[in-house]
């Protein structure tokens, strides 16, 4: 089934909007997915970046009361601190630890946990007016333990940050990828769109242009083959019907010429007259069966060529010059038609003809036919040995 141009031009700018909106759409997918996942990313390193922060600081903390607590006797108030020190920090190492997958993080977790559960149980059976030695040794060395934990939690800390860097650029670098991809593709298929769809579109008009370009050069024998039934299909009929008609036209205005130059030629043959035809450029276009006779010469060897390229005598050549250069009529101009002899050349061994005595000498009127341009304009010469009155 074949589409009308117009249907083709809207499935071509229906298709070429289609590819615009895949690609698109796709690097807004590829955009997208990329800051999601960057945006999960930075969201959870922050969080992780805070948990972190707020356990340093309790850390801090509980190192700066145990230290108190060792240097002078420990009032109930100090005891009590400790204990709600324990119990944050407890509960931000829980949140913590839903943020890590990796084993090795959730161990160390879980061993600063029971530290700090360990530490508790102490700092709760702790007396409140006495110092037990044993007690607060048993303090300090949890402590030392849970920054001893804390302090490897941070060197795994930050290793992921640097594998988080990693992932961050991994990530970027396919989707720089994956969009390259998406473009080299799109600009294929745009390529092959514009190589195959204008191609299919235009091949008609072409075959059109191609029989303008040869009606333009006077070549009938031209048609244009197009089988679809669309709007180029009516103007590919049109255009042959066209041609035909041109065809018959110039076949008819050939016979018409034709007629004219025979009834030309026999009313020239009939006068006892010397007749000869240039047109505007110069060149010889008839000449009767008495012109010929004079100059001796055959038809293959003036005709449709420039004058000054023959063998005619220069009286006649210089008459013809002057009445195209003037567009106008000449009369009576003296006209010597010498003698020719066929003789070797002795320098070159050719055939030449010499000239010898004068053969004719007469009068020779030139009459313009005019037409709209000067370069369409033809010049009638009759020669006669009479004054022509």
């Amino acid at each position: 089934m074949r589409l009308s141009l117009k249907r083709r031009v809207t499935y071509s700018f229906i298709t070429a909007m289609a590819v615009i909106l895949i690609m698109g759409f796709t690097v807004f997918f590829f955009l997208d997915a990329l800051n999601n996942q960057i945006s999960n990313i930075t969201v959870n390193s922050n969080k992780i970046s805070l948990l972190t922060d707020e356990v340093r600081i309790s850390a801090v903390s509980i190192l700066k009361m145990q230290k108190k607590i060792l240097i002078q006797k420990p009032t109930p108030e100090d005891l009590k601190r400790l204990e709600n020190l324990c119990e944050g920090f407890q509960s931000q190492l829980q949140r913590l630890d839903g943020f890590y997958t990796e084993v090795e993080a959730k161990k160390l977790i879980s061993r600063m946990q029971g530290y700090v559960d360990s530490l508790k149980t102490i700092v709760s059976k702790s007396s409140l007016f006495y110092r037990d030695g044993e007690g607060l040794s048993t303090i300090d060395g949890l402590t030392d333990k849970i920054l001893e934990a804390f302090s490897e939690f941070q060197d795994i800390q930050y290793f992921q940050n640097e594998q988080r860097d990693k992932q961050v650029k991994a990530i970027i670098g396919e989707t720089r990828r994956n969009m390259l991809i998406t473009l080299i593709i799109t600009f294929l298929g745009t390529i092959i769109l514009s190589l195959v769809v204008p191609g299919k579109i235009a091949m008609p008009f072409k075959k059109i242009n191609d029989a303008i370009r040869e009606l333009q050069e006077v070549n009938f024998d031209v048609s244009i083959y197009y089988e679809g039934d669309d709007e180029i299909g009516e103007l590919a009929k049109e255009l042959n019907k066209m041609i035909n008609n041109m065809k018959r036209f110039e076949q008819l205005r050939t016979d018409r010429i034709s007629v004219e130059h025979r009834k030309f030629d026999t009313l020239a043959n009939m006068l006892k007259k010397n007749i000869m035809v240039a047109n505007a450029k110069g060149e010889l276009t008839y000449m009767n069966n008495p012109m010929y006779a004079l100059l001796e010469m055959q038809s293959d060897d003036i005709i449709n060529k420039n004058i000054t390229d023959t063998l005619v005598p220069d009286s006649i050549i210089e008459t013809f010059e002057v009445a195209i250069k003037r567009r106008s009529k000449i009369e009576n101009a003296e006209i010597s038609i010498p003698k020719r002899k066929r003789v070797i050349d002795p320098t070159t061994g050719e055939y030449i003809f010499e000239e010898t005595e004068e053969a004719f000498h007469g009068y020779a009127n030139v009459i313009p036919i005019r037409a709209k341009e000067s370069n369409l304009d033809y010049y009638m010469m009759i020669i006669s040995q009479e004054v022509f009155v």
